[in-house]
């Protein structure tokens, strides 16, 4: 178990830490190719590997007779994955992930052949083709002994993809910039809006508790200088709703600095039982035909450990919480016990979240 108690005095934040205007995203660009020049740690006769070869080789007038189904040990059918940043222009490099699709145990000293890259909506927004980096390794010996090192069956280009279309986000165009907050939450809302009215009074207005109106007017110019002045304005976040995460699985717990607790006793008790097996061999007498038999022998014993009742007082900071805590001396498991009895006592000013 981890406990994190860190408090720190309250700071103002730049708005551009708290969110992000609408429009500008990354897009998802996907595609499917094939790797080429493996060594011997390709597909083999994977059918969709073929299928993709054949399709490859036809572009430069190469047709295979039907019926023929080449083992391609040296290539790999793989699926290739990017990111189109806002504003990218045509001509632009992207990075991007290939990772193999089938038998292909390793894509380590191969090339990527040129392959498109589609958007969510089919079109073709870049072209790939390169060599693969790889950061992981593996081996194969004749005894069928194997060694593996991180990944080996997936790899990145940088700078493989260049740019064929741009997306308009219609920042020129819209009448409104709208910044959205990461989190919903009406008082950072509300404090990001007077921010910007003061420095630009009578600009901002607030559509909800995430969004926020920005008048803008005039060209890109104009717009890319107003985001810049709003993006960099201090602003005093408020402090988070009251949780305590708990992760079942791993046994963290995690207390953000407005949790409070109310007065409460708590005791926590622990009982072990043990059972011990002590079977022994029972020899027959000499010439009484007897066998010899094995006789059980069980010893159980209870122990129950005391614990006091506890009495927590209430806390007004986080550091006297975690001090509380700390007190009790209790495991991982039973901490999460009492937090859960805590909340359903109504002693805990906090919403308790399992994970």
């Amino acid at each position: 178990m981890a406990s994190f108690a860190l408090a720190a005095p309250a700071q103002a934040e730049r708005i551009k830490d708290m969110g992000q205007f609408q429009g500008l995203r990354a897009n998802q660009l996907t595609g499917y190719g094939i790797v080429v020049g493996l060594a011997g740690t390709g597909d083999d006769s994977l059918d969709y590997s073929t299928l993709g070869m054949k399709g490859a080789v036809s572009r430069f007038g190469l047709t295979l007779p039907p019926g023929v189904n080449p083992a391609l040990k040296n290539a790999a059918a793989v699926m290739i994955t990017a990111e189109l940043p806002p504003f990218a222009k045509p001509g632009q490099r992207l990075d991007v992930t290939v990772s193999a699709m089938g038998k292909a145990k390793s894509l380590r000293g191969g090339t990527l052949v040129l392959a498109p890259l589609y958007g969510a909506d089919g079109q073709i927004y870049a072209m790939v083709q390169g060599n693969l980096v790889i950061g992981g390794l593996g081996v194969d010996a004749a005894d069928g002994s194997k060694l593996t090192v991180n990944v080996p069956s997936s790899g990145r280009i940088a700078g493989g993809a260049t740019v064929e279309r741009s997306v308009d986000t219609g920042f020129a165009s819209a009448s409104y910039l709208t910044f959205n907050l990461h989190q919903f939450d009406a008082t950072n809302a509300k404090r990001v809006t007077d921010a910007i009215n003061a420095a630009i009074p009578g600009t901002a207005s607030m559509i909800d508790g995430a969004s926020i109106a920005i008048r803008a007017a005039g060209n890109g110019d104009e717009r890319m200088r107003l985001m810049s002045q709003i993006e960099n304005l201090g602003v005093q976040r408020a402090e988070p709703p009251a949780k305590v995460i708990v992760n079942a699985r791993t046994g963290t717990v995690v207390i953000n600095g407005a949790v409070r607790v109310g007065t409460a006793a708590v005791t926590q008790g622990k009982l072990s039982v043990s059972i011990k097996e002590s079977p022994t061999v029972v020899q027959p007498a000499p010439f009484s035909r007897g066998q010899t038999a094995i006789e059980p022998s069980s010893d159980i014993s209870v122990e129950e450990d005391y614990r006091p009742v506890m009495l927590v007082q209430p806390t007004a900071s986080l550091s006297e919480l975690v001090d509380a805590i700390n007190r009790m001396g209790v495991p991982p498991g039973d901490l999460v016990a009492i937090l859960e009895a805590l909340s359903q006592a109504g002693a805990l000013t906090a919403e308790l979240v399992i994970i």
